[in-house]
Formats: C-alpha cells, structure tokens, sequence
C-alpha cells in the first residue's frame, strides 16, 4: 500500500471542506463558472469529486474566497 504524501492529504482535506462548503449552498440557486456555465450545486459536488477542470476552478474560487476572508480583505472599508 503507498502511502499519501503531505500534498496528496491536504489536496483531499481541502476538496472536502469545499464540498462541505458547497453543502450549504441553497438547492434552488445555480452557481455560475464564467464560461464554463451554469450548474446546480450537485453538480458542483460531483466536478470537485471528480477533480475535472470545472471541480478545480471552483476548488481556486473557494480557497481565493478563504484567503480573502482571512486577511481581512472582504471587510476594509
């Protein structure tokens, strides 16, 4: 059996909490990827398990959105 590296566990930590993230989205709103489309938030759920482009770019939306959060950037006046 291999074992995962620090990478490997933190990219699967990270898709988690986006898909728990995603969780609380409400069902009757669409989340929009800019070219890419429209899609409900299963779909979302199953392109992030999927690793594809589109679960990868939500997964770079969430952590840009979680950084700004943190530094504060979301609430300067």
């Amino acid at each position: 059996m291999q074992k995962k590296t620090n990478k490997e566990k933190t990219d699967v930590e990270i898709k988690e909490l986006v898909i728990e993230r995603l969780k609380l989205f409400p069902n009757d709103k669409n989340i929009s990827i800019g070219e890419d489309g429209s899609f409900t938030k299963d779909e979302i759920i199953g392109h992030v398990q999927k690793d594809d482009e589109i679960g990868k770019k939500m997964v770079a939306i969430e952590l840009s959105y979680l950084k700004a959060l943190k530094s504060g950037v979301l609430f300067e006046e």
